[in-house]
């Protein structure tokens, strides 16, 4: 990853997807690697959108989504191919750790 990026706001994307993540470089990953934890809460920005930008780092987006064989059926999802780049519009609203709206009848 280009180090003109550490410590920004990044767009990873790919076919599948875009998801936005923050940028922080170190010398314990391979060059020309991105590691993205999982875990975070998918918040498209769009939910309506099929191909909303995924706004809290939700790899998912990016991944396949098939077992490895009928056998096995573990996840192909830990590795995928994405291109990087710096975020540079303003953020969107997180709202996944916001409680969806009550309906009263």
């Amino acid at each position: 990853m280009n180090s003109g990026l550490n410590g920004n706001i990044v767009r990873l994307f790919n076919d599948r997807g875009a998801c936005l993540a923050a940028a922080v470089l170190y010398e314990g990953i391979r060059p020309g690697v991105i590691e993205l934890p999982t875990g975070a809460w998918y918040d498209p920005a769009d939910p309506v959108r099929e191909d909303s930008l995924e706004v809290h780092g939700n790899p998912n987006v990016l991944t396949r989504d098939a077992g490895t064989s009928r056998i096995a059926q573990g996840p192909t999802a830990h590795s995928c191919l994405v291109e990087v780049e710096r975020f540079s519009k303003p953020l969107p609203e997180i709202k996944v750790f916001r409680q969806p709206e009550i309906v009263r009848d």
